[in-house]
């Protein structure tokens, strides 16, 4: 194509100039909202708004989120998992609850340790790469070698971004976990859980740091990953050299349908004595298991030297084969791994690589071996999955995880053992034989999983080891986790039946959000054991027994909400630490003891104990607890034991709400990727109304957020929209007079702001932001096209829908209030009552013009076809809506097409029974191309006056359309028949005929 250079000369600077105009007026947008945002700031902090205190007879909503790690500064994730809750607590504050949302910071741990080690160091690259994640100057950074300095430096820089995000946040309550009236808390706390039998000490597998020599959490780890431990089965086959051939394995069951064995020809193994036998293990293996067991390293040989040997399954007593796997690590479990072909995708695909065949009947020695019966599957599960998901080589790793995770959940919840796997058992084996028969033969594989790997143990032919089934893992200092059975070590005994049983009472009591999250919250209560409660490195609260031990960060941050109720009580009467004994606290919490008595013995002022007594009891229960999804499997489900553990079941939290992740650009968060957003770098950026809009409508609260520039940019223009239109009304005469276009925008109003109640009582964040944001400034456009002069009903709606975006926004929203000539402050204003609403709900004006949009869209399609200026409607006869909301009620009651055509066959209608069905079956098919929110005005109101309604909006329509109507009429009556149309009208499916353009 040629290009008229004269022309491209011409418009390339002009673009570039529109283009930068712009650019400079969403800058010069984005300044005035930032100016906004620190202007309102300071009016209320001055007018404290945000602090609350009990209030005897007031209902009161207590909300917390997640304290910060200050081991860097606020950023988006904070961001996110904030906002939630201060959406709320702005809503519950709206709606006349006492609303508490306090913030602390946790200090505790080692990652303050290790970043204050390594910038003392000197680590230029690690300098850097924090310098450019956090947005810290490199010079501010390396005078920050001390582990308090900088984590004060991170806490204040966070506290003050989240002042200046907007967060209603009573800092009054504000604390760390290392003051020392906290320590004295948590040494209650504990001294609490060790008197009730659940802090022991003794032997457990715990992640653990090689470097450090310590145990280590999600806290402790890179990414902030927990290392997740789990016990596996070592079922040892035996060689005729006299080795033992050991295999991990969480399926002990599945030892009865052994092929092979698999070892990785290109590594080292070794030969070790463990426990007094000779083990052949990968040689980082046997290093790991040093931290489990007596390992010592005898002889090092080559993987490939294995290849070819045969050992015997001490199950069966038949001989296998070694044969090689490149896919199999040296380092991970014991580096040997047995094939179960039958049940296991990754073995199936592994020996139809190895055979070259997908055939398994001619796989020989190695086809597989049947053992669990499922209805979904065949005899061989493994090959039925794999078929089914397409998989075609081991390269296919995610199609394999989820073939494995498939298989194996299904033959866990659902497997039966096959009767004849008792026949796999050589004749020689005869004890085995007669447990298989009686034990495990036609039993689930539940049972069987059990009984086998107990069965094998107690013979000496098996023995267990853990290992980190998340591996790998890294600790912040950059070593390798590994399991270590830990010694003479604090544990808090989250294996104990009596507490698992209050927690999944405690759990099944509460809401979460998302509520499928309830199963997570239930498998985690199941598999969690004893856990490492104590360090003997990192910052925190000493162990109130035994000196030298500190209170990690995950055991330390389970019922610190309860704190933020009395922590200010605390600070006003000046109560020092020395003072905070178990007395005290056994009186605030529990309410345990005389505060006469006790004021004389602490020295207390008697009105301090009382008033802290008051504002725990007021408080507590905790309302809503707000975190990352991440959590559940650690902090949120130890929030959940220790408080049915410490207080009694009306102090019980009430609701877990667990967020999605923030990905940047489509990534997962993480410093080793650069991608760290701070919240001081987004609001500096896009302001922070534009960040909270942002965040609150792109993702519903259970999902992942996809946070990206375009969202941000496009957030401050839709402020902009906003204000420009209520600002654009302001300078306007408005009329006085309410007809149905204002009864329209009225029941409008109430109708959104009750789903906007709905959904925020049921933590939809997103679906409430899209409705006040989007769908509410769209009704109003709405109505401004509906008349020539917009009432003073306008100014209701905009008081009230400002009141609704000051929730998510609430810098931009107290602006335009006061621009409006309003004098309070509109983050204090309440939001009006649900009966007051509902009287100006009208479902029929509504659906009025719920009907009229649905003329134009129709009109509009069809103009997609036929090109023409003119056009007529029929609309269906009256007595047809009594028929459709007939329809409409059989279907709600469960009928589908025979029970309307029944239905309508039992009315007299006059007409044969052929017409009648025919009749019924358009009906039904209007009926069930309704969207619910029509159905349910439909069922309320119970019919539209199409007629009218069309002649009343006739301009609006063609308006809208661009088409003159040049007459509306009834199907019923006489009137011209255009292009055959007349006949075809239905109740909400008016026909419509369009005069062609001549050509």
């Amino acid at each position: 194509m040629a290009v008229n250079s004269n022309t491209d000369t011409f418009l390339f600077p002009l673009i570039l100039r529109v283009l930068g105009f712009v650019i400079a007026r969403l800058n010069e947008r984005i300044e005035e909202l930032k100016d906004i945002a620190r202007k309102w700031r300071r009016v209320w902090e001055s007018k404290r708004i945000y602090e609350a205190n009990a209030e005897s007879g007031r209902p009161k909503f207590f909300v917390t989120a997640a304290f910060m790690y200050p081991n860097g500064p606020a950023h988006i994730g904070h961001a996110r998992t904030y906002l939630i809750p201060d959406i709320l607590a702005r809503y519950k504050r709206a709606r006349g609850f006492n609303v508490l949302f306090p913030m602390g910071f946790h200090y505790t741990g080692t990652p303050i340790l290790v970043e204050a080690e390594r910038i003392s160091s000197g680590e230029v690259e690690y300098i850097k790469k924090v310098s450019e994640s956090t947005g810290v100057d490199e010079e501010v950074l390396r005078r920050l070698t001390d582990p308090l300095r900088l984590a004060r430096f991170f806490h204040e820089a966070s506290k003050e971004a989240m002042k200046d995000y907007g967060l209603s946040i009573d800092w009054r309550r504000e604390f760390t976990s290392i003051d020392e009236e906290f320590k004295s808390f948590i040494r209650w706390q504990f001294e609490v859980l060790r008197s009730k039998g659940f802090i022991t000490k003794g032997t457990h597998p715990v992640g653990w740091c090689p470097r450090h020599q310590m145990p280590v959490g999600m806290h402790d780890t890179k990414d902030d990953v927990e290392p997740e431990i789990d016990e596996f089965t070592v079922i040892k086959f035996r060689g005729s050299d006299g080795l033992i051939y050991p295999t991990a394995t969480l399926r002990p069951e599945t030892t009865l349908g052994v092929t092979n064995l698999w070892v990785n020809p290109e590594a080292e193994y070794c030969v070790s004595l463990v426990n007094g036998e000779l083990w052949v293990l990968g040689r980082e293996a046997a290093e790991r298991l040093k931290y489990q067991k007596s390992v010592t390293i005898k002889e090092r040989i080559k993987g490939s030297a294995l290849v070819g040997r045969y050992v015997e399954n001490p199950l069966t007593g038949k001989l296998v084969k070694i044969i090689p796997a490149t896919f199999v690590s040296p380092k991970y479990g014991t580096g040997v791994v047995m094939s179960v072909p039958a049940h296991a995708p990754y073995d199936y695909v592994a020996l139809a690589d190895f055979t070259g065949s997908w055939n398994h009947e001619l796989w020989g020695e190695f086809r597989p071996i049947p053992l669990i019966t499922i209805k979904e599957y065949g005899d061989v599960p493994a090959a039925s999955i794999v078929k089914s998901l397409n998989i075609k080589s081991q390269r296919d790793s995610k199609l394999l995880d989820e073939a494995t995770r498939v298989i194996y959940r299904t033959e866990l919840e659902k497997g039966v053992m096959r009767h004849d796997v008792v026949d796999l058992i050589k004749d020689s084996k005869r004890d085995a034989k007669l447990f298989i028969a009686a034990k495990v033969a036609g039993t689930s594989v539940r049972d069987a999983r059990d009984r086998i790997r107990n069965y094998l143990v107690m013979r000496g032919e098996a023995d267990t080891i853990f290992e980190v089934v998340n591996a790998p893992v890294f600790c912040r200092c950059g070593s390798e986790i590994v399991v270590k059975l830990l010694s003479n070590q604090w544990f808090i005994d989250y294996g104990n039946p009596e507490w698992k049983e209050l927690a999944k009472e405690a759990l099944l009591r509460m809401r979460v959000v998302p509520s499928e999250a309830k199963n997570q919250f239930l498998a985690t209560i199941d598999w969690l054991r004893a856990k490492a409660c104590a360090r003997t490195r990192g910052l925190g609260t000493e162990l109130p027994w035994e000196k030298g031990w500190v209170i990690e960060s995950l055991s330390d941050s389970t019922i610190y909400m309860a704190y933020y109720t009395v922590a200010n009580v605390i600070r006003t009467y000046g109560i020092p630490s020395s003072k905070l004994t178990k007395e005290f606290w056994d009186y605030v919490m529990l309410g345990i003891g005389d505060p006469s008595e006790l004021s004389a013995k602490l020295s207390i002022p008697v009105d301090a104990l009382k008033r802290a007594r008051e504002e725990f009891s007021y408080w507590y229960p905790l309302d809503s607890r707000h975190s990352g999804k991440d959590l559940i499997p650690n902090h949120l489900t130890f929030f959940i034991f220790n408080h049915v553990a410490v207080f009694p079941r009306d102090k019980w939290p009430k609701q877990i709400v667990a967020n999605g992740w923030v990905l940047v650009s489509g990534m997962k968060m993480s410093k080793s990727k650069g991608n760290i957003r701070t919240l001081r770098g987004l609001i500096d950026l896009y302001s922070p109304d534009a960040v909270r809009l942002a965040l609150s409508v792109e993702a519903e609260v259970e999902q992942d957020l996809n946070f990206s520039e375009d969202r941000a940019l496009s957030a401050v223009e839709k402020l902009g929209d906003v204000e420009k239109t209520i600002e654009t009304l302001s300078t306007i005469e408005l009329g006085s007079g309410v007809d149905l276009p204002e009864k329209w925008l009225l029941s409008r109003l109430a109708t959104n702001t009750l789903r906007v109640y709905e959904d925020l009582d049921n933590v939809r964040i997103r679906s409430a932001g899209v409705r006040v944001f989007y769908v509410m400034h769209q009704d109003l456009k709405k109505y401004l096209a509906l008349v020539k002069r917009p009432s003073k009903v306008v100014r209701r709606y905009i008081d009230v829908w400002l009141k609704l975006l000051s929730l998510f926004t609430p810098f931009t929203a107290e602006e335009i209030w006061h621009r409006l000539g309003n004098k309070s402050l509109i983050t204090s204003e309440p939001l009006p009552e649900v009966e007051e609403l509902n009287e100006f709900i009208d479902y029929e004006v509504e659906l009025a013009l719920d009907y009229v949009d649905k003329v134009v869209s129709d009109v509009r399609s069809i103009m997609r076809v036929i090109k023409g200026k003119e056009a007529v409607i029929y609309v269906a006869p009256e007595h047809m809506y009594e028929h459709l909301v007939d329809v409409l009620k059989v279907i709600k009651a469960g009928g589908r097409l025979p029970e309307v055509i029944d239905y309508m066959v039992k009315k007299d209608l006059g007409l044969s029974k052929g017409e009648v069905v025919k009749y019924a079956k358009r009906l039904f098919e209007v009926a069930t191309s309704l969207n619910s929110d029509v159905v349910d005005k439909l069922l309320r109101a119970g019919r539209v006056n199409e007629l009218n309604v069309l002649l009343r909006f006739k301009s609006y329509i063609e308006l809208q359309t661009g088409i003159k109507i040049v007459n509306v009429y009834r199907s019923d009556e006489e009137a011209p028949d255009y292009g055959k149309r007349k006949g075809q009208a239905l109740p909400w499916r008016p026909s419509i005929f369009i005069f062609r353009e001549s050509t």
